[in-house]
């Protein structure tokens, strides 16, 4: 375990066994690796007022727990995605044995915490439906750091790397992983590589990465590049370019309950933006006015409708001054805080 101190608050980190999205096996052994590491390191640390574990990845959550009765203090799930359900849904497991034991510990962690903070309504209305009742579940959204993330000109000099000076950047800025679709992306882009005009960045790095590489190379695009992720520093760079961000996910009913992180900073960014996932993200872009909603993987819509906005400068940038104005009023990263903080006191005023 080593130990740092970043803004004033103590860090503990543990070593684990890293593993790239590359294989269940690998995968799972890096979970539980890191289950087993951080409930290790845990039992030399002070006694906490309140422990509190993310998932995914589930096992995390697992560890949480296992702390919070060795220490003998209150735990808080947060939930940041439905787990096992997802790794079903997006085809990395089948329906199985191993899939019903973890639902069933699933099931059994949010029954042992004390308060579950639900990342998104749905998930919250997921839990009640399984019977965990509603008094326990808060409901606490992704928000940004408006101060950092805020309106500014793009870089000529990454334009002029990416060879794209002068033309529409229609961009992907994130994890590119088994559930983002980024190859309809590159499918969209297929379908424009006539429109010299319109160009495709996709910035990120994950368990996709190399496949959307072949299929860019395969399809001989010239009107795409796929770079690898970058610091946050350097993320601002690429939202100030974008003149539409493109927001993507599979067509599965599970992923109309999620909310991508990454809308609060094009969106803080004034960027607008094309949403390509239903349910609660679509909500968000449609009450801001912030962009356009098209069917989850439906490439036609995709490409017909960044056809119609490429030329309509001033209906993009009312629309990405929409979405600033919108996150000031109900995304700001401070206010959200304030408001976990709240909570917090609370179980710890009530467990005491």
């Amino acid at each position: 375990m080593t130990r740092e101190e970043k803004d004033g608050i103590n860090v503990c980190r543990v070593k684990t066994f890293l593993a790239p999205n590359a294989g269940f096996l690998r995968r799972t052994l890096n979970y539980l690796f890191f289950m087993a590491a951080s409930v290790i390191a845990a039992t030399r640390l002070l006694k906490p007022d309140v422990v509190v574990a993310t998932s995914p990845q589930f096992f995390c959550a697992v560890a949480g727990y296992v702390v919070s009765r060795i220490k003998r203090a209150p735990f808080i799930f947060e939930l940041r995605d439905i787990w096992p359900e997802s790794i079903v849904t997006v085809g990395a497991m089948r329906p199985s044995m191993p899939i019903r034991l973890l639902e069933k510990l699933e099931l059994f962690l949010y029954r042992k915490s004390v308060r579950v903070v639900a990342l998104t309504g749905a998930f919250k209305e997921n839990l009640v439906s399984r019977g965990i009742p509603s008094s326990k579940i808060d409901v606490i959204k992704n928000g940004v750091d408006l101060s950092f993330f805020s309106p500014q000109p793009g870089s000529p000099e990454i334009l002029r790397e990416l060879g794209a000076e002068g033309r529409f950047i229609a961009s992907y800025i994130g994890t590119v992983g088994m559930a983002h679709a980024i190859d309809r992306i590159v499918e969209v882009a297929d379908r424009l590589r006539n429109n010299p005009g319109i160009f495709f960045v996709i910035v990120g790095d994950g368990a996709e990465r190399r496949r959307i590489l072949n299929l860019v190379v395969n399809k001989g695009l010239h009107n795409i590049k796929v770079l690898n992720g970058v610091s946050k520093d350097q993320v601002r760079d690429y939202y100030a370019l974008t003149d539409l961000y493109l927001v993507t996910l599979k067509n599965t009913k599970l992923f109309r309950t999620v909310i991508p992180s990454k809308i609060f900073e094009a969106m803080a960014m004034a960027r607008p933006i094309l949403c390509a996932v239903d349910g609660e993200c679509r909500k968000i872009i449609e009450d801001a006015k912030s962009g356009i909603y098209v069917e989850p993987e439906n490439v036609d819509q995709m490409a017909e409708t960044i056809l119609q906005l490429w030329s309509k400068k001033d209906v993009l940038e009312k629309m990405g001054k929409n979405g600033r104005v919108f996150v000031e009023r109900y995304f700001n990263r401070d206010d959200l805080a304030r408001a976990y903080l709240g909570l917090l006191r609370e179980v710890i005023r009530i467990g005491n």
